[in-house]
């Protein structure tokens, strides 16, 4: 099993965590069509279920994040 770093965004977190602890990825969020995660009702939502809803691969989006993010620092 890989390891993530504490710093890797996961398909677990909600959209609250992931605007509170990584604001670097709502610009690609809002890309991928995510305006959801500014809604206070998507807030306690995961990744993985925006995802879904949106028709997008979670698993392939966390990488893409995770990757654009390494990519900036």
């Amino acid at each position: 099993m890989k390891k993530q770093s504490k710093n890797e965004i996961k398909k677990t977190m909600n959209f609250h965590e992931i605007m509170q602890d990584h604001p670097e990825a709502i610009e690609i969020l809002l890309n991928k069509g995510m305006h959801c995660i500014g809604c206070p009702m998507a807030m306690m939502e995961t990744l993985e279920e925006g995802a879904l809803a949106h028709g997008l691969n979670p698993d392939k989006l966390v990488k893409e994040i995770n990757t654009k993010l390494k990519s900036k620092k």
